[in-house]
């Protein structure tokens, strides 16, 4: 299982509460290019309409980009879940978000982990930096000995 793409800022923007493993509905040349690692998800959500889970945002360049003409980079993506699980994700209270987090390759089938997130606020992101910097610190620590 390898990453192929991911959402730095993710970790560090949003408190993650839950993680799930989606597949997503991805043309041929977007496969490619995702296996080379080409991909933004800055910036991505995913939203419930009529009973199915869409991918906003997500930019997927063209593989090669003379080949394809009328291509949208950053259209709508479907995300294949379980009925239970979009009726769940649909379900969410107010306050929470739905983001990507990765693209990863399982065997030959591209998929996203999906998490459940809220929002942190400015002094939780102060503490995860001082934490940061402190694992930093204690690392180049035992490193010099």
């Amino acid at each position: 299982m390898a990453v192929l793409i991911h959402n730095k800022k993710a970790g560090f923007t949003y408190e993650i509460i839950e993680r799930f493993e989606a597949g997503i509905e991805l043309l041929g040349h977007e496969v490619k290019s995702i296996r080379e690692g080409h991909g933004s998800l800055d910036g991505s959500y995913i939203t419930i309409r009529g009973g199915e889970a869409f991918m906003m945002n997500v930019n997927i360049p063209p593989y090669q980009a003379g080949n394809v003409t009328d291509y949208d980079p950053i259209r709508n993506r479907k995300i294949l879940l379980t009925k239970e699980e979009i009726g769940r994700l649909a379900g969410l209270a107010g306050g929470l978000t739905i983001v990507p987090i990765s693209v990863y390759n399982k065997g030959r089938k591209i998929k996203v982990e999906i998490a459940i997130v809220r929002g942190k606020k400015q002094f939780d992101k102060r503490q995860t930096i001082k934490k940061r910097d402190t694992d930093r610190e204690v690392r180049r620590e035992f490193k010099d000995r």
